[in-house]
């Protein structure tokens, strides 16, 4: 598949072009694989399988997904994570905290979060209950992240001393496991935000490197507007470093000066 036949499949559903360039050839390579297993032997042919085909369409975005992940990418955020957000969203919710990863991949960002909230409760003793979804639209990705097993090169930011304590090293396959104490209360769902809606209020939602970078303007605004409106009162959204927010609101505002961590002011 060259760029003009995938671009034209990136215009027809939506896809962004900027957002998939730098890694389309692996992206190319799967569908390519694809179109050959469904015996299509051109992009329009493709494309005509996919608009009648709702399995095989589920299947192509499913393809689409792409997984650049680590844990702790971002030292800056997780830092601001243990010792600012997380201790806030405790000091406002006594009973329960919802953690919502939209586009969760593999996991790493989920298992991230679960290991500062586990640092956190050792400093500060009493915390809430934590209810955490994960939600993906490639469910090979969900289920590797349910397994928790994971390539060295995944926990190169991991300090040598948690990863004592929250990974399991397996000299089998050499992969490292999450510990079991860090997989309890998490929900792992296949869900396509353009076309599913969101239940609930969520107290921290993470969107990163996931719809802001991948979809075109229109549907980045539908599924950016579900999120928001999923988001509570005081709540915070957390965008990839390099993402902007698709609409103008007075409901986000900076958090201590970091222009990918917003807290919720509105309703």
């Amino acid at each position: 598949m060259d760029d003009r036949h995938f671009r034209q499949l990136l215009d027809h559903f939506g896809y962004s072009w900027n957002g998939y360039r730098r890694v389309r050839k692996g992206v190319k390579r799967r569908i390519s694989r694809h179109m050959q297993q469904v015996g299509c032997r051109n992009a329009q042919e493709y494309l005509n399988r996919l608009d009648t085909d709702s399995g095989l369409r589920r299947q192509f975005e499913s393809l689409m997904s792409v997984s650049v992940s680590r844990f702790f990418r971002d030292q800056v955020l997780w830092k601001l994570m243990e010792d600012h957000v997380v201790p806030e969203i405790i000091r406002e919710n006594r009973e329960k905290v919802r953690f919502l990863s939209a586009g969760c991949a593999c996991g790493e960002e989920v298992y991230s979060f679960k290991i500062v909230w586990d640092m956190v409760h050792a400093r500060l003793g009493c915390m809430p209950e934590l209810e955490i979804v994960a939600t993906d639209i490639n469910p090979d990705y969900l289920r590797r992240a349910q397994k928790g097993r994971y390539s060295k090169s995944s926990l190169r930011e991991v300090l040598l001393e948690l990863r004592d304590i929250y990974f399991v090293y397996s000299r089998t396959d050499g992969l490292y496991r999450i510990a079991p104490s860090m997989t309890a209360g998490i929900s792992w769902k296949v869900q396509n935000l353009v076309k599913g809606s969101l239940q609930g209020n969520f107290q921290v939602i993470f969107l990163r490197n996931g719809i802001l970078t991948y979809y075109k303007d229109e549907l980045r605004e539908t599924m950016f507007r579900k999120i928001l409106g999923s988001l509570s009162k005081g709540g915070f959204l957390i965008v990839g470093s390099h993402e902007n927010l698709p609409v103008e609101t007075r409901d986000l505002f900076p958090f201590r000066g970091q222009r990918y961590v917003f807290r919720k002011i509105g309703s």
